[in-house]
């Protein structure tokens, strides 16, 4: 195949095969774990280089993935023999403060989107790791540290373009194919077509301060992370939505268990120690506070993510409150990690606030009501354990499948049944008329992709 001169024909941008020195590179995802080998890589710079990357993989019979920031959980933006239609040189961003919005290129990162609009003294309710992609993380909703106050990504959403399976460039807003845009806010992460510009409404420029909020405990027991969960579910419901956080009950390599939360909140940390109280009732409470501008908090948050690592990890909504035998049993979930685990946890992201606002069927992300995410993962560094954490992860799923009701799409997981109804609830059949609409047959497939 690679023998023949005219077989890439017609793709631009720079092509990458397995006969590139950069090839080994330019495959990887951000998860490590994830071993995939492309058949073709195409970095598209224009947007003509998407067209020209659909048109080709059409005409050869070439499934393909489309990756931005490479971050997805099962590597759904890689394959083996597919083409990897790379848009994360398509990167530009547009500032309009006469009208507070931000056009982006959809392959632009969270980290660049910071910058921007952090030096001109806005607030963007995006994700917290650096490097992902703004687009994968807006079309599967979007959770960050400032979604209880401005809502999720997807909800400051008001246009997108998107190539089609013909390599037509289609706008979409509320007024222009409108049942794109609304299937795009919650699913169109890998669905529908290849999205190549995001523009958001962005909150007014502020001078609110920004108080990167800590705590942890010190000497954690399992009865302990038990008894902070369940502080969690009482104090969770009447949060001032200026704050959003994530809590995690850990089992680390070298550590042993523990708690540690962080999260943001809009405004003092005076303010915030008071939020916090109910936690600082439970023995070996202790807090970091620091305020500073909505930028500089981003960038301490960023300092924390490595620049990859090797996981599986999954997430799904709460909805309810849990007994105490649940929370002892979602406790001991990591009491025994896998082997060669460095990393087991159950985490708690918080919802409600503004997220609840927007209602359940006027964007694709059906689960406004939950209480929170329930996340499990693990992370390891050997290679020979990779299979028996996935193992690890999957058997404790099942559990925390059993007490929960809908699977976040950004947190995915393979293998699950029924798949569309548990990523997206009662707007799947709706959803499935729009990808009958906009990809009829079926060009933008891959795992848990709409059918």
């Amino acid at each position: 195949m690679y023998q023949d001169p005219g077989f890439l024909k017609g793709l631009t941008g720079e092509v990458v095969t397995v006969k590139d020195s950069v090839y080994d590179e330019a495959r990887q995802e951000w998860n490590r774990a994830i071993n995939k080998f492309p058949l073709v890589i195409v970095y598209c710079e224009r947007k003509k280089d998407v067209v020209n990357a659909i048109c080709w993989a059409r005409k050869h019979h070439v499934s393909i993935r489309i990756r931005s920031g490479g971050h997805h959980y099962e590597g759904y933006s890689t394959g083996d023999l597919v083409l990897v239609i790379d848009i994360s040189r398509l990167n530009e961003l547009k500032l309009d403060k006469q009208r507070n919005m931000l056009k982006i290129e959809a392959g632009a990162k969270n980290t660049e989107v910071y910058d921007l609009i952090g030096s001109n003294g806005y607030v963007f309710p995006g994700g917290t790791c650096p490097t992902v992609g703004v687009s994968g993380f807006t079309l599967g909703g979007g959770w960050g540290f400032s979604s209880r106050l401005y809502g999720l990504g997807c909800d400051s959403l008001i246009e997108l373009e998107l190539v089609d399976y013909q390599g037509r460039l289609i706008r979409a807003n509320k007024y222009c194919n409108s049942d794109l845009f609304w299937a795009c806010g919650g699913a169109g992460g890998g669905n529908f077509g290849v999205i190549v510009s995001m523009t958001f409404q962005l909150p007014e420029p502020t001078n609110c301060p920004v108080t990167l909020v800590r705590f942890y405990y010190v000497g954690t027991t399992s009865e302990k992370q038990a008894q902070v969960m369940n502080v969690w579910q009482n104090w969770l419901p009447g949060l001032d939505k200026r704050m959003t956080i994530v809590v995690s009950f850990y089992n680390a390599e070298g550590e042993g268990l523990g708690i540690f939360a962080t999260g943001f909140f809009y405004g003092s940390s005076a303010r915030a120690r008071e939020i916090l109280q109910p936690f600082a009732e439970v023995e070996g409470f202790r807090v970091e506070l620091e305020t500073s501008s909505f930028l500089e908090a981003v960038k301490k948050v960023e300092e924390t993510y490595p620049p990859s690592e090797k996981f599986k990890s999954t997430g799904r909504f709460v909805q309810r409150r849990y007994s105490p035998s649940e929370l002892k049993h979602i406790a001991d979930l990591v009491q025994e990690p896998a082997a060669g685990s460095v990393y087991a946890a159950v985490s708690f992201y918080a919802m409600g606030g503004e997220i609840r606002c927007v209602g359940k069927r006027e964007t694709a992300f059906f689960y406004r009501d939950a209480r929170y995410i329930m996340g499990i993962q693990s992370v390891w560094t050997e290679d020979s354990a990779a299979e028996e954490n996935r193992e690890w992860v999957r058997g404790r799923f099942e559990y925390i499948k059993s007490i929960t009701e809908g699977s976040y799409v950004n947190f995915p997981i393979n293998k699950l049944r029924n798949y569309e109804c548990e990523y997206f609830g009662e707007n799947a059949k709706r959803l499935d008329k729009v990808n009958k609409k906009y990809d009829p047959y079926n060009v933008f497939r891959f795992p848990q992709g709409l059918r």
